[in-house]
């Protein structure tokens, strides 16, 4: 049974009873089935849908089923779940073919006694011309047309701007941006951009960052030589904050799969000395498999804990301390992190505290630290930084990338989509005065 729908609600299945991470799940599976290349398209789409919209969809099942949503088949579940985005987000697909579909999936998932439910939802949602009705509340509104949850839509409404929230909210649920990083040690932009034809390459605000428009970026000829990596515009920003110069020695202390690390080697012309550190040992392997395919040679990379003072690291003119984090920012890339509860997060600012900390003591006299995260929860952001200035005088806030207008301009920025169509990001720069 490898229909692209019965795998769909197989893989949401697991995902909201097993977590971890949707894009790896999916492509663990795709890549291990037997399905035409339509059918693993549209398996993928459903998939991601659901995933984006489930909070949405639920309150819509919940208003036409007369079962609570805890009381009802969680496989069944997941076919309405896919039925209904189907209806109400699928354009391509007619409402018949929605209905019947999912109808067939619950007889050939063995719920045939359940078919019926299935199918008198759907109808019933038809009949209402697949209007959702509103709550009247803001925050409970936001919830269900951004599919968030309530702590969610109300943190963004306590410390941000509308036109922020919406941006934050409104990418959540649409396709996120490819961007790439273009490899100046194997060229210039005019050398390589022609290699790069089929991506449909277009530039951004951020020198060397190009945005791709067609194409499977990791199944090209040119990424396999090199000539690029994947990076969000937002994480290049951080690493253009960092300023990494020639021969200055440089810590990464969070650093797999090493993205900001090639980042900032390219932009030292791979002329800096770059320790790139993570816990893990098979995650450090993917840093130097990365650095070896991009041709970068300053870059050592090591297994180390970030909360641990180790003698034998050097002493740094600049580091870069991304922190684990809640991943708020990322949220159009990673769908699963808003079904969190909020407890998940609360020990987080604790840890980022002791990392940050921790990193400081290999910062030289008059050296620079950009602190940065994925998320726009205050508490992990600026709570932290301020909290560190506190306690610690001998630092100061230092402002960074002003040229490149709002909202830069302070030494605390969160970066929106509004801001240059990038994740959700948060970048403080910070300097050692004695």
């Amino acid at each position: 049974m490898n229909n692209a729908r019965i795998q769909a609600v197989k893989l949401l299945g697991k995902t909201f009873s097993k977590g971890g991470y949707s894009n790896i799940l999916l492509d663990k599976t795709l890549n291990n089935i037997d399905m035409s290349a339509q059918e693993k398209a549209l398996c993928a789409a459903i998939y991601y849908g659901v995933l984006e919209r489930k909070i949405t969809l639920d309150y819509i099942i919940s208003q036409y089923s007369r079962s609570k949503l805890s009381k009802i088949n969680p496989v069944a579940l997941n076919i309405l779940r896919t039925g209904i985005y189907q209806l109400k987000f699928m354009d391509n697909i007619p409402d018949s073919v929605a209905v019947n579909e999912s109808v067939n999936t619950a007889k050939k998932l063995k719920l045939a006694k359940l078919s019926g439910f299935v199918n008198a939802v759907m109808r019933s949602f038809l009949r209402d011309e697949k209007q959702i009705k509103y709550p009247d509340s803001e925050i409970e509104r936001i919830s269900v047309e951004y599919s968030v949850p309530l702590w969610l839509g109300q943190m963004l409404c306590e410390n941000y701007s509308r036109s922020q929230m919406q941006s934050l909210l409104e990418g959540s649920v649409e396709k996120p941006p490819v961007t790439i990083r273009l490899n100046n040690l194997k060229g210039s932009s005019e050398d390589i951009l022609p290699r790069l034809s089929a991506l449909s390459p277009v530039k951004t605000p951020a020198e060397g960052c190009y945005e791709i428009c067609s194409g499977n970026v990791k199944n090209e000829q040119s990424f396999k030589d090199g000539l690029f990596h994947v990076q969000d515009i937002a994480s290049q920003l951080c690493c253009k904050a960092v300023d990494p110069k020639p021969d200055e020695v440089i810590l990464d202390v969070c650093s797999a799969p090493g993205g900001k690390a090639f980042t900032m080697a390219q932009l030292a012309d791979d002329k800096a000395k770059i320790y790139a550190f993570d816990i893990h040992e098979h995650r450090v392997k993917l840093i130097r498999d990365g650095a070896q395919r991009l041709g970068i040679k300053s870059i050592t990379a090591m297994q180390g804990n970030a909360s641990e003072y180790s003698e034998s690291v050097p002493l740094a003119d600049k580091i870069l301390c991304d922190v684990p984090c809640s991943g708020l920012g990322v949220i159009r890339r990673k769908p699963e992190i808003k079904y969190k509860n909020y407890e998940e997060f609360e020990r987080l600012p604790d840890i980022q505290y002791k990392i940050l900390e921790n990193a400081a003591r290999y910062l030289k006299v008059g050296g620079e630290l950009v602190y940065s995260t994925c998320t726009v929860n205050p508490k992990e952001n600026s709570e932290v930084i301020d909290r560190f200035l506190r306690e610690h005088k001998n630092f100061e806030g230092i402002t960074f990338l002003e040229s490149m207008g709002k909202p830069f301009g302070s030494f605390k920025v969160t970066l929106f989509p509004e801001n240059f169509a990038s994740d959700g990001f948060f970048i403080s720069k910070i300097r050692r005065t004695e």
